[in-house]
């Protein structure tokens, strides 16, 4: 399967779906930037920077400052694909972090989703 249109999606574009999604369902922008900052180690300054300097995803995940170590832990379904069993690296962090939003939205805890 060739990913390189999603690897090449810019970040920027991606991150407002991610918020609206979440809004929907009562939860906040902030609670996405939770999510994200901890999966990828980014702090917030740093995820706006790369907001602002619009990023492709590949960029965006190769630029991370640390994957969290807890992120083998999420698994699950996602767009029709077993997390767990995806095998090209950077389709699984992309997953990741659908599936982290994805189970915000459907109203689990923070400390559920962030694996405590």
């Amino acid at each position: 399967m060739d990913n390189t249109k999603i690897y090449r999606m810019s970040f920027a574009r991606v991150y407002p779906m991610y918020i609206q999604k979440a809004e929907k369902k009562g939860r906040t922008k902030e609670e996405v930037d939770a999510v994200i900052v901890w999966l990828t180690g980014y702090t917030r300054q740093m995820l706006q920077e790369q907001l602002d300097r619009e990023v492709d995803l590949e960029t965006f995940f190769a630029l991370a400052p640390e994957l969290n170590p807890n992120a083998s832990k999420i698994t699950g379904v996602i767009c029709g694909y077993r997390i767990e069993e995806i095998e090209e690296e950077l389709m699984r962090k992309i997953r990741y972090l659908d599936k982290l939003v994805d189970e915000l939205a459907k109203g689990k805890t923070m400390e559920k989703i962030l694996r405590k």
